[in-house]
């Protein structure tokens, strides 16, 4: 079982209690220019926990700063990232929340889709069934996420997916 814990600051009490299973994706959209020596910092505190670290919706820093991956978000229809040159451990991954959104991210050669919204009842909220039907079109891995708690947790075998990604889940 693979997790995704999304943060938008960095606490090491939290990512402390993280097994290696787990992966981290840092995502502060309110923020205009990043602070390069922070995301070092969480790099090297995941790397020494042998934690993933995957920076969200900036492929261009991500690569510069030697990070595990990037995350694409929904709402970034850019293909700028498919001429940039990837190391070979370097992943994408990505979200969508309908059918075309998944088209885009297979155009984006994202290796893991995030379908949200599972369980939390918002305005992308797709439920158990139409979380089925969409993962079933496409061949990419999908990950399920949005309101996964651990009272919900075992539903996740009714899609046969074991992998998860929240944030409220770690906390």
């Amino acid at each position: 079982m693979k997790k995704y814990y999304f943060i938008n600051k960095f606490d090491t009490n939290i990512i402390d209690k993280l097994d290696r299973q787990t992966s981290i994706i840092y995502r502060n959209y309110g923020l205009k220019k990043y602070n390069e020596n922070l995301l070092i910092s969480i790099k090297k505190f995941c790397k020494k926990k042998s934690i993933k670290f995957y920076f969200s919706n900036n492929v261009k820093l991500a690569i510069k700063l030697d990070l595990d991956g990037a995350y694409i978000p929904s709402f970034n229809k850019s293909f700028e990232h498919l001429s940039y040159s990837l190391k070979k451990n370097f992943k994408i991954i990505g979200s969508a929340h309908n059918l075309k959104e998944i088209k885009i991210k297979e155009k984006q050669k994202v290796e893991k889709i995030f379908l949200s919204s599972i369980f939390k009842e918002e305005k992308n909220y797709l439920g158990i069934y139409k979380f089925k039907k969409l993962a079933s079109l496409t061949k990419r891995n999908v990950v399920a996420l949005g309101g996964i708690s651990h009272k919900n947790l075992k539903k996740l075998s009714l899609l046969n997916q074991s992998d998860f990604a929240g944030i409220s889940f770690f906390e």
